[in-house]
């Protein structure tokens, strides 16, 4: 059931998003885990105490936040599954938790700001989906940190919670999406939450090793697709640069977008302030990115997401039939 599950949430997502009115009259299930995630920071999270303490009242916090979201999406799918067209009702719901339309609304959103209100309009715009200071970031800047960002929230704000809602039902993809939240939140290492964001960081890292890896192949073969992309250098720079990344996992779905488009992307970074050097993926590639090679990312995502789609309802039938 919980392929089905998965195929027919991506199809509801993909064509209906989640309405703005609803989350105007009753929030987003991300709210509301964020809501949760302040509300034990604040109460766990006593700068006064040793790192050591910090540290362990960081994985209470994180144990009581996983227990809370496996308990009530537990709850609702079990409910939900009694009604007469259940499985529906479930995919409605586990929809919530997966960002196709919000994604691309976002990215697509600094290609406009940049080609009708220039550097100023891609700067705010980027600013929505990106960390860093934008007022330190000329056009290419801007158009490279909107692409890095719609390569890293692919893995994280779609195949990775479709890959647990497939895994493990509504319950796995409520826990991967509260784990991605935390990490979010108080996964960054500062004084503040260097020790007590250390268990929702880790747990995080793990949780989106299985995603990362498929959103680089979902890019290597959409990139053998769109017109204008490169499969073969999309490969070439996933084995060369993906395990550069600082991150255990942004650099497999970003270094597969850069070879793709014959961009360099990630390397050095300002966040807040500080320089963060970090690895060229796609090195030797382009670091001029315009507007036109955004759309020219989101072209390659939309490939990838109907690649994704196709798969999850090959999986839902082949489980079937062997069911």
């Amino acid at each position: 059931m919980a392929f089905s599950l998965a195929f027919l949430a991506l199809l509801i997502e993909r064509l209906v998003g989640y309405p703005q009115w609803l989350v105007a009259r009753i929030g987003h299930p991300v709210m509301w885990i964020g809501a949760l995630i302040g509300r034990l920071e604040k109460r766990f999270n006593n700068l006064s105490l040793s790192f050591d303490h910090r540290r362990r009242n960081g994985v209470i916090a994180f144990l009581i936040l996983a227990g809370m979201t496996l308990t009530v999406s537990l709850i609702v799918e079990r409910s939900l599954t009694w009604l007469p067209f259940g499985l529906f009702f479930v995919a409605i719901v586990s929809s919530s938790l997966i960002a196709q339309k919000s994604l691309e609304a976002h990215v697509k959103a600094v290609a406009v700001g940049l080609e009708t209100d220039g550097l100023d309009g891609g700067r705010k715009a980027v600013s929505m989906i990106v960390g860093r200071d934008p007022d330190q970031l000329d056009e290419a800047g801007v158009s490279r940190a909107a692409i890095e960002s719609l390569a890293e929230n692919f893995s994280d704000g779609i195949t990775a919670p479709v890959v647990w809602l497939g895994l493990l039902g509504l319950p796995g993809a409520a826990l991967y999406k509260a784990t991605n939240t935390a990490d979010s939140m108080i996964g960054h290492r500062n004084a503040r939450y260097g020790a007590f964001g250390w268990a929702a960081a880790r747990f995080d890292d793990l949780v989106n090793l299985p995603a990362s890896r498929l959103t680089a192949l979902l890019f290597i073969a959409a990139a053998a697709i769109v017109p204008g992309a490169s499969a073969k250098a999309a490969w070439g720079a996933v084995r060369r640069d993906a395990r550069k990344h600082k991150s255990p996992n942004a650099g497999w779905p970003e270094a597969a977008m850069a070879g793709a488009l014959g961009l360099a992307l990630a390397g050095p970074r300002v966040y807040d302030g500080v320089l963060v050097d970090d690895h060229m993926m796609g090195e030797g590639g382009r670091r001029e990115a315009t507007a036109d090679d955004i759309r020219r990312a989101l072209a390659l995502a939309r490939v990838a997401d109907l690649l994704l789609i196709i798969l999850f309802g090959l999986l839902a039938d082949g489980f079937s039939v062997l069911g």
